[in-house]
């Protein structure tokens, strides 16, 4: 079943500040097995200066959601309703060349994976260039010096002599922070950042977040970090919204959603963080599994693990709803919810 049109609007209409405007996207999976939908009716702003967060379990529909917003789905993979709008554009209908002339100048995109995303048979300073050259139609040596700014400019030591290196000659780190700079070469106005900082130690990963958020605030950027990190939210991000079962289930600033929560999944996600745990007693942690693609239920996509379920969350798909400013939630008895 999909899910219900939203009682109010995330979108916001003639804000200046929206640098990336997603509303209703729907993705569906065609497998062997049959249609299943992998995005269902996702909603969500992403304004300049700001990073929002798309926060959920592994398969929640987060980084499907990424690769609909920069057109990377697999051939299995099909939008079927919704518009993303990217300055004035709506990336969904618009023709793949205009989606080319876009990729980099307004919408770029950090991996996850470094070492498979940059090539391993071109110098790193030819692969940082190339975007000079092709949108900006530079020379070969005026793209190089771009390139090696670009690479001082995110903290790679010695970038005139690095340029001429491979990707496999830097720390996970470093392969991190040459992707940052590809990104955001040509200044675009929304970063998506899908797990920038998986499989880096942790004093890495706060190098590479401060590197994200000086970025942010240089440009004037738009940040949408995709993870399932809470202390990273907690940390980076301005709002958030949790995803489960390829929905939102919950959106609002950070500070309000975690201090208030208003959905059950979002309030056991915080439960299960350990806060004060004694050796030797139990942790605390959601029962149950995400439901299955191809047996999405009726109505509320929680209500299987979910302690306040009862049969109006069984019969009738629960509507993102606003339950406190600027904060909105999909669940018929949020305010059942304790904050404690």
């Amino acid at each position: 079943m999909s899910a219900p049109a939203l009682e109010t609007p995330v979108t916001a209409d003639g804000d200046d500040r929206v640098a990336l405007d997603v509303a209703d996207l729907t993705v569906d999976l065609h497998t062997p097995t049959g249609t299943v939908r992998a995005v269902d009716h996702v909603s969500f702003v992403a304004r300049h200066g700001e990073t929002l967060a798309l926060l959920g379990e592994s398969g929640c529909g987060k980084s499907m959601t990424a690769q609909a917003l920069v057109g990377l789905l697999a051939p299995i993979a099909e939008i079927t309703h919704g518009s993303v709008t990217l300055d004035g554009v709506d990336l969904v209908t618009t023709s793949r060349s205009k989606r080319r002339q876009m990729a980099g100048t307004e919408l770029a995109i950090v991996f996850q994976d470094a070492l498979t995303a940059l090539n391993p048979v071109y110098t790193v300073g030819t692969q940082l260039a190339e975007p000079f050259r092709i949108h900006r139609k530079m020379s070969r040596k005026a793209a190089r010096r771009e390139a090696i700014e670009l690479m001082r400019h995110v903290g790679i030591p010695e970038p005139e002599s690095r340029a001429d290196s491979y990707p496999h000659q830097f720390s996970g780190g470093m392969r991190q922070r040459l992707l940052i700079a590809m990104a955001v070469a040509l200044s675009p106005k929304v970063l998506l950042a899908d797990e920038p900082t998986t499989a880096l130690d942790v004093t890495v990963q706060a190098q590479i977040m401060a590197l994200l958020q000086r970025l942010r605030e240089e440009h004037d950027m738009a940040v949408v970090l995709i993870t399932h990190d809470l202390a990273l939210v907690a940390e980076q991000a301005d709002k958030v919204a949790i995803m489960y079962a390829g929905s939102v289930v919950e959106t609002g600033p950070v500070a309000d959603v975690f201090e208030r929560p208003t959905h059950p999944y979002t309030k056991g996600l915080l439960d299960s963080v350990p806060v004060s745990a004694e050796r030797g007693a139990d942790l605390k942690s959601i029962g149950g599994t995400p439901p299955d693609l191809h047996s999405i239920p009726t109505g509320c996509v929680y209500q299987a693990r979910c302690p306040l379920a009862r049969q109006r969350c069984f019969d009738e798909r629960p509507a993102l709803r606003p339950t406190a400013p600027g904060q909105a939630a999909a669940c018929h008895f949020s305010e059942e919810i304790p904050n404690a």
